[in-house]
């Protein structure tokens, strides 16, 4: 590495639309310094691109501090790269070296079309959020949080689960294509709550069969989708869902 930064090789995947053909597009980027994220490095590459009259490449990306989950690619194989219980934004390059070559690639998913580039459909998740993914309240004042009493040990493990932020990581990594993690994740946050049990049955039945409807694949217990998880949610989750359904359907 120079006293300018690194020198990278990137294979970047191209797709101009969701009908047309893609392909990974070679770059060669300088000056890429050890201590920029991962996506301002892509600010980089797009910078080069626009000064020299090309397409910047697409890219999903929000608040860039790990919360949004927007920030969704896969790198050299790994949804959202090598660091574990991180998402791309908090990937920095100061974990490769000068020379590298680095391939990026969107989701890959039946239920997550590519719109462009790297930027994939994930609406298909806040469809399965819709049809249950809530608590049925009558609006007004604030209820005192003291009125309805907790046990420490349940509020700590939906906390846990509710720390999903549904970028869809464990949907690319998973071998079928399973959405189990984040409709779990969703699922028992608010089960393991007094507020969601009067509506639990009905929320997990809607919510798995939403899950279905979408194309997402079935959960066979890789458990490729906890190791990529930015969030690090167990799939202790899945068998909490898969009990809560079984239950629902022959009650």
């Amino acid at each position: 590495m120079t006293d300018h930064g690194m020198t990278l090789k990137l294979k970047v995947w191209r797709q101009e639309a969701p009908t047309a053909p893609g392909k990974l597009v070679p770059y060669t980027l300088e000056a890429v310094n050890p201590h920029m994220s991962f996506l301002e490095m892509l600010d980089l590459l797009n910078e080069k691109l626009i000064s020299n009259g090309e397409m910047p490449i697409e890219f999903d990306n929000d608040c860039r501090e790990g919360i949004c989950g927007s920030c969704s690619m896969v790198i050299d194989g790994e949804a959202h790269g090598p660091w574990k219980g991180t998402a791309v934004c908090q990937l920095h390059m100061r974990h490769y070296r000068d020379g590298d070559t680095v391939v990026i690639e969107p989701w890959r998913a039946t239920a997550f079309p590519v719109l462009r580039d790297l930027v994939v459909d994930r609406s298909a998740l806040d469809r399965i959020i819709a049809s249950g993914g809530y608590v049925s309240v009558n609006t007004g004042n604030a209820v005192d949080a003291n009125s309805l009493p907790i046990a420490k040990a349940a509020a700590d493990e939906a906390m846990d689960y509710a720390a999903c932020i549904g970028c869809g990581a464990c949907v690319a990594a998973c071998p079928n294509g399973s959405a189990a993690l984040f409709t779990a994740a969703k699922i028992s946050q608010l089960s393991l709550l007094p507020q969601g049990e009067s509506e639990a049955k009905r929320r997990v039945v809607r919510m798995v069969d939403q899950m279905e409807t979408e194309g997402f694949g079935d959960c066979s217990n890789f458990g490729e989708c906890e190791a990529v998880c930015p969030k690090e949610i167990s799939i202790t989750s899945i068998a909490r869902m898969r009990r809560q359904y079984l239950k629902a359907i022959v009650s």
